[in-house]
């Protein structure tokens, strides 16, 4: 036996057996998912759900999805993996089973202490010269030989792009600020005895969770604080030194991040959000082949599996949006470049859309497929729309693509998506899968077209 999903104040107890074949049963709905998808769905832990999953891993199949592993239940016949959308890669659990098993400690060792990609050169020349200026100015200010506060400050500071290192800067400050003058409040009250240090810096990181500050300056709390009551009790100027020269190290680091090719991060939102349009329109091309062509088992459900990943494409293309959008923040060659992600934004708004149908298209179809629907007169007349609809989309896309080009009253190649559809009475087998396409293929429709 092992727990199951809790009912009201009771928690259930199911067969070992029925939590094993658990996953196997989600992923061959639902699949490809990640394990907290599966642990979000059936309200098991980390640790059955890996229990099952070990015990289901000959039935089924990794895949690797910008650096995320997900999986699918592979079917009992042998069939070929599918070949995924470009930029995806694909790997078998026994391969990549093999591969850890034989070097087990390193593969840990090292994804713990390097990172899968460097941070780029530009940062890296920014963030030393930012520690540069900030120690050459701090020594002509404030007159001292190591100003390492200054160096640290100017270190931590200095991020992607400006708003970040905005921010960073004012939490590293007013860290930096409130653990001094806490430090000062308590030796003044209480003294600077080891118990009261350590009372201090309890206190410190209790009224930063209190206070729900972002971590950095919830760290820098307490360790100022710690600092100035053990070090400032024999240098007076300590608690001056520090302030001032965070603050200087800081705004140092804002003023070179700003100064020095403030980085726009339009190219990777603007290649995501185009990459997911033609993903969508090659997508309802593999439904056309399916309506018109008959297919075998192993077709459908690898048209499936690629319909699926549109999810992924399509959260990528969000989170490179966000980041564009901060990396235009606070920049001053904001206003060069505001355009060009507004053009992306909306047309990445109405993919949202398009994700949703075409997934929903692909799945009826999957659910009701037979090899009899090639010869439904409506379902010719679908499959000539939905060609329409995806060329209709890589047009939409190469106009997004090329935003400055001059747009003539006659192009070569003219939106199609204007024919009427006619529906003549389906087999009694096939009106829910057409009804459902009909409604799917209409909603498209809108999109493309902007209504």
């Amino acid at each position: 036996m092992c727990w199951g999903r809790q009912v009201g104040s009771r928690q259930l107890q199911v067969l070992l057996d029925d939590c094993l074949r658990a996953p196997l049963r989600y992923l061959s709905g639902h699949g490809p998912a990640t394990l907290q998808d599966f642990m979000g769905s059936s309200r098991l832990t980390v640790a059955e759900v890996q229990v099952g999953l070990n015990a289901a891993r000959d039935r089924l199949i990794e895949l690797q999805v910008e650096g995320i592993t997900q999986f699918w239940a592979a079917s009992d016949e042998p069939q070929p993996q599918p070949s995924l959308p470009k930029p995806w890669n694909t790997s078998s659990h026994p391969d990549r089973r093999a591969a850890g098993s034989r070097y087990p400690e390193q593969v840990r060792i090292t994804a713990r202490l390097r990172s899968t990609s460097r941070i780029p050169l530009l940062q890296a020349v920014k963030t030393s010269v930012a520690v540069g200026l900030g120690w050459l100015l701090s020594q002509v200010l404030l007159q001292t030989d190591l100003p390492i506060f200054a160096a640290i400050a100017a270190l931590l500071v200095v991020q992607p792009n400006i708003n970040q290192t905005l921010g960073r800067a004012v939490e590293r400050s007013l860290g930096v600020i409130g653990g001094v003058l806490i430090a000062y409040a308590i030796g003044i009250a209480f003294g600077q005895s080891s118990w009261i240090v350590l009372l201090a810096i309890v206190f410190c990181i209790m009224l930063a969770w209190a206070l729900r500050l972002a971590p950095s300056s919830a760290s820098q709390i307490p360790i100022s604080a710690m600092l100035v009551l053990s070090i400032g009790a024999t240098t007076p100027e300590y608690a001056r030194d520090r302030i001032l020269e965070t603050i200087i190290g800081a705004a140092v680091a804002l003023v070179v991040n700003a100064l020095i090719v403030p980085p726009v991060l339009l190219a990777p939102a603007h290649d995501a959000v185009v990459r997911l349009a033609r993903e969508v329109a090659d997508t309802l091309d593999r439904i056309v082949d399916a309506l018109r062509f008959p297919q075998q088992a192993s077709q459908i459900e690898e048209m499936m599996i690629k319909a699926r990943l549109l999810r992924p494409m399509l959260s990528k293309a969000e989170k490179a949006i966000k980041q564009a959008e901060e990396s235009l923040t606070l920049n001053p060659r904001h206003g060069m470049h505001r355009r060009l992600l507004d053009i992306d934004e909306e047309f990445y708004n109405r993919l949202i859309s398009l994700v949703t149908r075409t997934i929903g298209m692909t799945r009826s179809l999957r659910d009701h497929y037979d090899h009899s629907l090639h010869l439904e007169p409506t379902v010719l007349a679908i499959t000539v729309e939905l060609s329409r609809a995806a060329h209709d989309l890589r047009l939409l896309a190469s106009e997004v693509d090329h935003p400055d080009r001059e747009k003539v009253s006659l192009p070569v190649e003219p939106p199609t998506l204007t024919a009427p559809l006619f529906i003549a009475l389906p087999h009694p087998q096939h009106w829910i899968l057409i009804g459902s396409l009909m409604e799917d293929l209409r909603r498209v429709r809108e999109e493309i077209k902007g209504d």
